[in-house]
């Protein structure tokens, strides 16, 4: 399988440079769960949400939140820096980018624009592993010298707007330097609204990396080395997921990161089946067609990028044909793509579907 079997032609304007107004404002594409060759699309508004789930189903959400991650200095030779914070590792420690003319060695300095230094302790790969002297805890400091790192596609420098927009109403452990986007759509008055329709809350933590935003190099899919992330899926949600089902109900991922973080829980059981089972750590799980998504019933989830491993994974999820058939469709119905863009409800190719009560 090749990275460019996962190409489309997108017009730059359908690319949101910004996010709606209301959140629950944006349009959602479901695609339904059929047997059909010729899938027939919904075009929805997403706070209809409700209407579109049954009491007794589980929403998952990644209650990861963004840190202001983007900062700017000065080496001593007088070079200027870009840094983007991947990862906080403690200690005023972090894992970073550098944007840099020519790299910096393991004991350069770093002058911050916002104040104290930055030195550079080692490099691995394209990462930096830096400390920072700033005088308070790095993340507390970074609240108020940092800035929001937006998606390189959105054209834009942040305004004051997006260090709550580009934030999820429900994030609550920092440590992502991407919002998890397919949450971005919910806001307070819908979430009421799906609890009193007896729909459920639960959350994992998925702390997004720079590495989204890194394009797949190889063409040969085999050869592509997945980025790192960090992961946390606990007993209890793993509890509510097994009442869940055993009630009849459905497990809907808010987001590819709620996808992998709970595959890459999956774990063998003493029979040899897959099962969910409690895990925090690293992962770099390649989810493309050919894998068997177990952990969820249902996907909600933004517009992708061209050929983009989070395209792979949906499209592992409902079909290759089908899921881009369904962006065929986006696009010519003017849908707006990417982090601030629509959403899409996905359900697998099934003979048997539950219908909302």
């Amino acid at each position: 399988m090749k990275k460019s079997d996962f190409h489309y032609d997108l017009p730059p304007e359908l690319i949101a440079q910004a996010p709606l107004p209301e959140r629950s404002a944006s349009r959602l594409l479901v695609v339904p769960a059929t047997t059909n060759h010729e899938p027939r699309f919904e075009d929805r508004v997403f706070r209809d949400l409700p209407e579109l789930l049954a009491p007794g189903d589980l929403l998952v959400f990644n209650d990861t939140r963004v840190i202001p991650a983007r900062l700017f200095g000065q080496k001593t030779t007088g070079g200027r820096v870009e840094i983007l914070i991947e990862r906080l590792l403690g200690g005023n420690e972090a894992r970073a980018q550098l944007g840099v003319s020519k790299s910096p060695k393991a004991g350069a300095r770093i002058a911050l624009d916002a104040g104290g230094q930055a030195e550079v302790l080692g490099r691995d790969g394209e990462f930096y592993h830096l400390r920072f002297e700033v005088g308070e805890a790095l993340e507390t400091w970074l609240l108020h010298a940092g800035r929001l790192p937006l998606p390189p596609y959105i054209q834009r420098e942040p305004g004051s707007d997006d260090a709550q927009r580009y934030q999820t109403v429900f994030a609550r452990e920092v440590g992502a330097v991407a919002a998890p986007t397919a949450g971005l759509h919910f806001d307070e008055a819908l979430l009421a609204r799906l609890q009193a329709r007896g729909v459920e809350f639960g959350h994992v933590t998925l702390h997004v990396g720079a590495g989204t935003f890194q394009p797949v190099r190889a063409d040969s899919l085999d050869q592509h080395v997945m980025h790192s992330e960090w992961l946390n899926v606990g007993a209890a949600l793993i509890e509510q997921i097994r009442r869940t089902r055993a009630a009849g109900g459905r497990v809907v991922a808010v987001g590819t990161t709620v996808v992998r973080a709970l595959e890459s829980a999956m774990r063998e059981d003493e029979h040899g089946e897959r099962q969910l089972q409690p895990f925090a750590g690293e992962t770099r799980l390649f989810i493309l067609p050919g894998y068997a998504i177990r952990s969820v019933d249902a996907l909600i989830t933004n517009f992708h990028l061209p050929e983009s491993t989070l395209l792979m994974l949906v499209s592992a999820f409902v079909g290759k044909e089908r899921m881009f058939a369904a962006y065929d469709h986006a696009i010519r119905e003017r849908y707006r793509f990417f982090s601030y863009g629509d959403a899409m409800l996905l359900w697998p190719r099934r003979e048997e579907t539950r219908s909302p009560e």
